[in-house]
């Protein structure tokens, strides 16, 4: 889902939310208000045993007049129970929505409706574990409304529309379900009655339509799990258009419902949704619903919402296009198993309308959208990416710490890993079978990337999902022949991490333009380095490609000519290319090797202080020898090239 500042076609509701590309503290304020205000009439989940039994289809037949803020419908649920037999069955549906009566297969049923949303079901004997049945459910009434709007009557140019937008806790108040993050259905079939010339939006394919006395009648069918509150219609009088995006086996379709008055700015805009959509294709896998169709229908939210195989759309910017297509695998393929965990939805969809920029697609730059993304998390000195309070939608969907930080922290996780290992472990999560078309968590994520990897990603996670803040660096260098002396100092902005443990991006530059980057192996605050370069640098800079999520940089050009432990060392050659190099310390020092992973290739106490270290062996890449003597601990950072 994303926000955007505009003033819906709703009559009640302001939804407010920070611009495009823009992290100005008043938006953010604005944001927060209003979700402080939908808290105020927000519910949530009642619990009750629906953990212990698994949905495996549903039907729901609703009629629907846009002109009226009313539903009227049948909800049949096919499922299984669970290990544990069971007496009362829970279903979540607001209390204001009447119910008529309830069936438990074909037998009447009794049924308690509380005022904590709770539908309580008795059917008539106790059931068995591994039994199917069925329940159906018969209500109508006028919706609850909590969280964005859940079930919204409106107009556009003067005509009337009806949209729903369930995240995180609304689906209760329209329709009798589970709402929670443990249990997908496994497939759908919604058919909505609605007056003609209304048309429906809805999920999965549109299977038939038919009309009668006046109505028409639209039947979507999804053959895919769904979780509870990506199950969406819209209903007006939308003009619909469709394009199609190249594909092995087949064209995948995007059909587009969208006001009547919009459709030529529509149809120019939306084109951008094919090209985006290959790219994602290519990076991440096939779209997971190519089966089906993918698909926008125009709503009256001041953003988007992505219902899956067809985001609800309030506007069709490049970037809310890529960032609600980018859910389709975030969020809909694999959707977070908790709400504490809404970044690997909303994090992930963030990080790949920016690489979209990457690739040279949009307006935007990439450079720029990092920027921006940088300012934005560093805009406060807290906030953790893990969302410690799942009753507020204003933290759950803090576009500081659930967007745009979770969004910085799968960039920091690319420059720890390099493209290919970063990339190989996303593919990995994507297509787990345990995880793929259900839910996940953050452990599930960090455990593909760390057995693509070999890399322990445990500080990692601990200092960026679960802490707070972010750190801030001073760097002190000194030229010396051959290279430079670094020493790095590091503070942060929230006691919750005293230390970021970083690879650092240092760029050199020295005279006739020459320049070189070298990975710093970030440890401790106070480090020193001993740089090898092929020049006399005359200028130093941390992390010019914007990698690091970090406050201002200071660096300082250091005048001290004495480092007694720094002018004893030095390796060479660098890069290494041949079957060995050379490295000379202080006699006794104790030297160990690294690779980029931070696994040993050498370990050794040098006696006399000159070291020949076989290289033959090593794989091409960045390494760093720690060279400790004494109290005194310095670091070289080298590369070895191919031979």
């Amino acid at each position: 889902m994303r926000f955007f500042l505009l003033v819906a076609w709703i009559p009640a509701l302001l939804i407010t939310a920070r611009a495009s590309g823009q992290h100005h503290d008043p938006w953010s304020l604005l944001i927060e208000k209003e979700c402080r205000h939908a808290e105020r009439i927000m519910s949530f989940p009642s619990g009750g045993n629906t953990g212990l039994y698994d949905i495996h289809h549903t039907r729901a037949e609703w009629d629907i007049d846009p002109a009226i803020r009313f539903i009227r419908g049948t909800v049949t649920h096919a499922f299984r129970t669970g290990d544990m037999p069971m007496d009362t069955i829970f279903l979540d549906l607001h209390h204001q929505l009447i119910v008529d009566s309830v069936h438990v297969g074909i037998a009447t049923s009794a049924f308690d409706h509380t005022p904590d949303h709770r539908l309580a079901i008795i059917p008539p004997a106790i059931l068995p574990p591994g039994h199917q049945d069925s329940i159906t459910i018969w209500y109508h009434g006028e919706p609850g409304w909590s969280g964005f709007g859940s079930f919204v009557q409106s107009q556009a140019d003067g005509i009337p529309v009806i949209w729903t937008l369930s995240e995180p806790y609304g689906a209760r108040d329209w329709w009798p379900c589970k709402q929670d993050l443990q249990d997908k259905i496994d497939s759908i079939d919604i058919l909505v009655r609605t007056p003609i010339p209304n048309r429906v939006a809805s999920n999965g394919i549109l299977a038939d339509e038919w009309e009668e006395n006046g109505w028409v009648t639209y039947h979507w069918k999804h053959r895919y799990p769904i979780a509870t509150y990506l199950v969406a219609i819209g209903v007006t009088e939308y003009a619909v258009w469709s394009d199609f995006v190249p594909a092995p086996d087949h064209d995948i379709e995007v059909l587009n419902y969208v006001y009547p008055g919009y459709l030529a700015q529509a149809q120019t805009q939306l084109a951008a949704t094919v090209p985006i959509m290959q790219f994602f294709n290519e990076r991440f896998g096939l779209y997971p619903f190519a089966d089906e169709k993918y698909g926008h229908a125009q709503f009256g939210f001041g953003g988007g919402m992505e219902h899956q195989t067809m985001s609800f759309m309030g506007g069709f910017s490049h970037l809310l296009q890529a960032h609600e297509l980018a859910h389709q695998w975030f969020g809909n393929k694999i959707t977070c198993a908790g709400w504490e965990d809404i970044w690997l939805n909303e994090g992930f969809a963030t990080y790949l309308e920016g690489l979209t920029y990457e690739a040279g697609l949009g307006p935007n730059t990439w450079m720029n959208w990092l920027q921006e993304k940088h300012n934005h998390v560093t805009s406060a000195p807290d906030g953790s990416v893990r969302v410690s309070d799942t009753t507020t939608t204003a933290r759950i969907f803090s576009s500081r710490l659930s967007y745009s930080k979770g969004a910085m922290l799968l960039h920091m996780l690319r420059w720890e890993l390099g493209d290919s290992l970063f990339y190989s472990g996303i593919r990995h999560y994507l297509d787990d079978p345990d995880l793929a078309y259900g839910f996940a968590t953050t452990a599930d994520l960090r455990g593909h990337l760390e057995s693509v990897s070999g890399k322990d990603l445990g500080d990692f996670f601990s200092q960026w999902y679960e802490g707070e803040g972010y750190p801030t660096y001073t760097l002190t260098w000194h030229p010396v022949a051959g290279g430079a002396l670094l020493t790095v100092d590091q503070t942060t902005s929230h006691p919750s991490v005293p230390f970021f443990a970083m690879t650092l991006p240092v760029k050199w530059r020295g005279e006739n333009g020459m320049d070189t980057l070298i990975r710093i192996p970030h440890q401790w605050s106070g480090q020193s380095f001993a740089i090898s370069l092929p020049f006399t640098p005359h200028e130093v800079e941390l992390d010019p490609d914007r990698w690091i999520v970090k406050g201002p940089t200071e660096v300082v050009t250091s005048t001290n000519n004495a480092h007694p432990p720094f002018m004893a060392l030095a390796l060479w050659p660098n890069p290494v290319e041949g079957p060995e190099c050379h490295l000379r310390v202080m006699p006794g020092s104790r030297v160990e090797i690294f690779d980029v992973m931070g696994y040993p290739v050498f370990k050794e106490v040098s006696p006399s202080g000159n070291l020949d270290i076989p290289t033959g062996s090593w794989q091409t890449g960045w390494y760093w020898a720690r060279i400790t003597s004494g109290h005194s601990r310095h670091v070289i950072p080298f590369v070895r090239l191919a031979p």
